[in-house]
């Protein structure tokens, strides 16, 4: 198991955590400069490996997890938006988390699947941290274009976000406006977020 540095310390003066919140939460955050390095294929297994113990309803498992290697990384590249490929060009991997619609052992759709991703997602993000390694999850891809080009069936599988990991290099090789946003961000309230007995 490897550790990969980070170019620098980001400041963590955004955030707030009750004391006894786990190290690991707000050390999670989701930087866009990443400097180019190769990650050894047993830490990726290892990372991923996190990601098929998160729960899902029924034990369904529901998510699929498709990732770049040295050969597809620029394929890869070419199915995220415009603007995420200006800065995604240096991470480790790319990837895409994939949703099975229906459950196995009815054919019924699963609709929790999505929620279920991301419990997954959340998992490999944080053993991630655990080697010195930052993911970032993206919203801005071509779904299309992934169904397309890796000929994913659309009616049993649904394309649900992007992600890049990598190591963390410093925030000034950002292009504005990413530079300007280079940085742990803060969270609302617990009084806004979390409601009990009433709504």
């Amino acid at each position: 198991m490897n550790t990969y540095p980070s170019a620098y310390e980001a400041d963590m003066s955004t955030r707030d955590p009750l004391a006894g919140v786990g190290a690991e939460f707000p050390a999670r955050w989701s930087p866009r400069s990443f400097k180019k390095t190769s990650i050894a294929q047993e830490d990726l297994a290892i990372i991923f490996d996190a990601a098929r113990w998160a729960p899902s309803a029924y034990n369904e498992q529901p998510w699929r997890i498709l990732t770049s290697t040295e050969e597809t990384f620029d394929t890869f590249l070419g199915l995220l938006t415009k603007p995420n490929q200006k800065w995604a060009l240096n991470a480790s991997v790319l990837g895409f988390m994939i949703a099975h619609r229906t459950f196995t052992h009815n054919g019924q759709h699963n609709g929790w699947a999505i929620y279920d991703c991301g419990a997954a997602w959340m998992s490999l993000t944080l053993q991630a941290r655990k080697f010195g390694l930052y993911t970032h999850g993206m919203a801005g891809i071509n779904k299309e274009g992934i169904y397309a080009t890796f000929a994913i069936n659309a009616e049993e599988y649904e394309v649900v976000a992007g992600f890049a990991l990598g190591v963390l290099d410093v925030r000034e090789k950002l292009e504005k406006p990413y530079v300007d946003w280079e940085a742990p961000s803060g969270r609302k309230p617990l009084t806004e977020v979390w409601k009990q007995g009433a709504w």
